[in-house]
């Protein structure tokens, strides 16, 4: 009978690790040390490795410690495993705890001496609570890991997106991604929950802490986006053969959809097919010192996927603006907008390059620094260059000037001694430009379009505030936002996400408002 009643008492003991391990929440002593107190009758505590009490009973004298400090010293530096003693009226039983030193040590505290069962019970709690521990170790130590890993899987991110391909691989001496060895890639775009980021990228990591030929990096910025580089080319199949689904194209839909990479782009797709929270945004393929341009299609590919009801959108292309300016001119207006900064920091440079793109706090998050931080640098280059980096057609000038410089304030143009320098409205005023904008707002042609294009004009004129816009047409700010939300879907680009598309929109209308010169 009394066997029964031990074989029990064990069992209770591991259904309470059982319950600890299935919890996910880390080990809890007290609750094994509560329960061997209530089953031998005594008081129990956890001395730590550096001999104060981690844990104890609600009763534990704690007054006995002090009286068995040389004892615990000996059990915590491996010279003995286990002592049986006396401290005033409590007979005491300690145990030391896992293989390495300085050890915890499990002291129990009775008015008698424990029977050869609750001596049992004791080392086999002690047993419990020290793999509690280890499994807490690992636990710690996994997590710091996947951390790092996340970090150096952001790292080269970054180092990609400055275009800086040896960066990147140095970086990952020693176990350099497949990624960085493929000569194209695409930017998939993946939005889900938060909370859903480190279990997608914790399940489709490999044993490198990368994801085969792609990466999954968490975006910083924006909580709710899950950044997937996929090496393109290798082992493809299209859209429709991988998931039977069709694919639309960031403001078209494509017969066939582009072509994916079978083991990521076929996982992100089923993703987003089997949770109506997810949508997915495809870039076209891009060489890896383009992966900024990428980001940037599959930005836009997103505002219009998630509009449609397979909330998967891939951007086949459309010309951008920049190279459709006459280039020595373009280049002059540039190197004169940003001549003045060229005394600045180059982290200053940095920080605005993302701010005339991006809301300040996601900046803010970018970089790890805090949004004064951001304010102070633009505050400097505000005062440097005399603009207001609050109003968006300043904000969209500038991102111009800086994707015609190549991010630099001379650009890499030489002087142009005698030449006049140009304006934006000179070269916005020519054919290719006209073009350019006509195709852009070519999707608004329609009652409906027309409409949106009336909010659009509007919302710029508000510099971006949508209740100033409702105020102005006399609409609900709801609305406003509802056609807003429409136009993303018509013009393939993102404008309410992240922004990074309001400026071609700005370049579009104040191109159409400017007489055409042949």
């Amino acid at each position: 009978m009394e066997a029964r009643a031990h074989t029990g008492r064990l069992d209770e003991l591991l259904h309470e690790v059982r319950r600890q391990m299935s919890r996910g929440t880390g080990a809890d002593p007290r609750a094994v040390l509560d329960w061997l107190g209530r089953q031998i009758d005594a008081d129990v505590a956890l001395v730590g490795s550096a001999g104060a009490v981690e844990t104890a009973t609600a009763r534990f004298p704690r007054q006995i410690l002090p009286s068995l400090e040389p004892t615990l010293s000996r059990l915590a530096g491996g010279q003995m495993a286990a002592a049986v003693t006396k401290s005033g009226a409590f007979q005491v039983r300690l145990e030391a705890l896992g293989p390495r030193a300085p050890r915890p040590v499990l002291v129990v505290a009775g008015t008698s001496a424990p029977t050869r069962e609750a001596a049992s019970l004791v080392s086999h709690a002690g047993s419990l609570i020290a793999l509690l521990d280890r499994a807490q170790d690992a636990d710690t130590t996994f997590r710091g890991y996947q951390y790092k890993a996340r970090q150096l899987r952001f790292a080269v991110f970054s180092a990609l997106l400055a275009g800086d391909l040896t960066l990147a691989r140095r970086m990952t001496t020693g176990a350099v991604p497949a990624l960085l060895d493929a000569e194209r890639l695409r930017v998939y775009l993946l939005h889900c929950p938060s909370e859903d980021r480190d279990r997608l990228a914790q399940t489709y990591q490999d044993g490198s802490g990368y994801h085969g030929t792609g990466l999954m990096v968490h975006c910083p910025a924006f909580k709710e986006h899950l950044i997937c580089l996929v090496a393109d080319g290798s082992d493809n199949e299209s859209a429709d053969e991988a998931d039977g689904e069709a694919t639309h194209d960031a403001g078209h839909v494509s017969a066939d959809g582009p072509e994916v990479t079978q083991g990521q782009g076929a996982v992100l797709r089923r993703l987003v097919r089997d949770n109506p929270q997810y949508a997915l945004g495809i870039s076209s393929p891009y060489p890896l010192g383009a992966t900024a341009e990428a980001y940037g299609q599959a930005l836009h590919a997103l505002a219009a996927a998630r509009h449609t009801p397979e909330r998967v959108a891939a951007y086949l292309g459309r010309t951008p603006l920049v190279p459709l300016l006459p280039h020595r001119e373009a280049g002059t207006w540039a190197r004169a907008l940003l001549r003045p900064l060229g005394s600045i920091p180059r982290a200053t440079l940095d920080i605005t390059r993302l701010a005339v793109t991006f809301p300040r706090s996601a900046v803010a998050r970018l970089l790890d620094i805090s949004r004064n931080t951001v304010s102070h640098h633009l505050s400097r280059v505000e005062t440097t260059l005399g603009l207001d980096l609050g109003d968006v057609r300043t904000r969209a000038a500038l991102d111009l000037a800086f994707c015609l410089a190549g991010g630099q304030p001379d650009g890499g143009f030489g002087a142009e001694r005698g030449r006049p320098e140009p304006t934006l409205d000179e070269l916005f005023r020519t054919e290719p430009a006209h073009a350019w904008a006509r195709e852009f707002l070519r999707p608004l042609q329609d009652t409906r379009g027309r409409d949106l294009y009336a909010t659009l004009c509007a919302w710029i004129d508000a510099n971006t505030d949508a209740q100033r816009t409702a105020r102005h047409l006399g609409r609900s700010r709801n609305t406003v936002r509802a056609h807003l939300r429409a136009a993303e879907h018509l013009l393939s680009r993102d404008l309410l996400t992240t922004g990074s598309g309001i400026h071609d929109l700005v370049y579009a209308l104040h191109i159409t408002g400017l007489q055409p010169v042949d």
